[in-house]
């Protein structure tokens, strides 16, 4: 295909337009046209099925500015650095933990408890709940099967509904203001949004730097480039590959190309943050790179609420990992390894890594 809008068909959901440049990519994100509620979409039928699905990311203003005030107090820069000596304490715990020789899988061991037990502890999670929770999350975000997605999702809805009921929890508080579908709709947006992502970058970047050993002996160097080497893992290996979908609620155009009433619309932040028209070699990973603009955290109305937490939990990650741990290098060929893919996340299943 050419240009930076063109068709694509997706497997169980149909056909959509796909936006690839980041000029396009940014105008389409704060374009209000292009809505986030499934009911815009021509092949919307009912709401059966998607009680999980009244969250922020599936609503539009007025709905969607209600419903994310709520919340925004709590992720605001000063409360994330209130949370630092916290985050540091847990992953101290978990490098702990690490063997001082041989191999172990960096994901499940670090990368993973690190913000499952972070984001758990925000919203009440009990810790003997957690595990599970992560299990059902992982397997909606990335279905291995629409039966076992399914099943995840009665498992997680009759979780998060005993959870809600809950006092003296954020979710608890939530109660009050939110209802039934919308209370569990915002706590599996939080849950699932609250550590999918920041367990992919965390990996992402500790494998962006050992399989470019020139960056990371300027990050030993200097570990004051520990979050610009975060930022770079960001738009080199964008965690969130595309956007949820978007439907157009009237005729519009995008890049030239002609956007009918009730088309779905997937936006590529992956690919936006490889235009080369934007960032020079954009194939090369470097953490000296101005990374400005980049669409990691998206753009526009639904620019991510936890980018801060993400931010601050992977780079406490790097730093104290590779501080505690300077022999780190891949336990295996690195072109081997397996990454879950999806069309919403791509991360790496396991990352296992000598340690000493």
């Amino acid at each position: 295909p050419e240009g930076p809008v063109h068709r694509v068909h997706l497997p169980g959901s149909g056909d959509a337009w796909l936006v690839e440049g980041w000029e396009v990519a940014r105008e389409a994100l704060a374009d209000a046209r292009l809505c986030n509620d499934i009911r815009y979409s021509t092949s919307w039928e009912s709401d059966g099925g998607h009680a999980l699905g009244r969250n922020m990311l599936q609503s539009d203003p007025p709905r969607h500015t209600r419903l994310r005030r709520l919340v925004a107090g709590r992720f605001s820069g000063g409360r994330i650095d209130a949370l630092r000596p916290r985050v540091e304490e847990i992953a101290g715990e978990l490098v702990a933990a690490l063997p001082r020789q041989g191999t172990a899988d960096i994901v499940g061991r670090y990368a993973l408890p690190l913000p499952v037990t972070v984001i758990c502890e925000l919203l009440g999670v009990p810790a003997e709940e957690r595990d599970g929770f992560h299990v059902w999350s992982n397997e909606l975000v990335m279905p291995t099967s629409p039966e076992s997605a399914a099943a995840a999702g009665t498992a997680l809805t009759t979780c998060l509904t005993e959870l809600t009921g809950r006092g003296g929890t954020l979710l608890g508080d939530l109660a009050e203001e939110l209802d039934g579908e919308e209370l569990l709709g915002m706590a599996f947006l939080l849950l699932v949004a609250g550590h999918e992502t920041t367990v992919h970058l965390i990996s992402a970047t500790l494998h962006g730097l050992l399989s470019h050993q020139d960056q990371l002996a300027l990050l030993r160097a200097d570990p004051g480039l520990t979050e610009a080497a975060v930022e770079e893992a960001l738009r080199h290996s964008s965690p969130v590959h595309t956007t949820a979908f978007r439907f157009a609620a009237e005729p519009l155009e995008l890049a030239g190309v002609q956007i009918a009433a009730g088309d779905a619309v997937l936006v590529s932040l992956a690919a936006a943050s490889r235009d080369p028209l934007r960032f020079p070699d954009p194939d090369r990973f470097d953490i000296t790179r101005r990374t400005t603009g980049h669409l990691g955290f998206g753009h526009g109305l639904h620019h991510c609420l936890g980018a801060p937490l993400a931010r601050m939990e992977a780079s406490v990650a790097v730093r104290l990992l590779l501080r505690d741990r300077p022999e780190l290098a891949f336990a295996t060929d690195p072109a081997e390894l397996t990454w879950r893919t999806g069309t919403l996340l791509r991360g790496l299943a396991e990352l296992p890594l000598r340690i000493g």
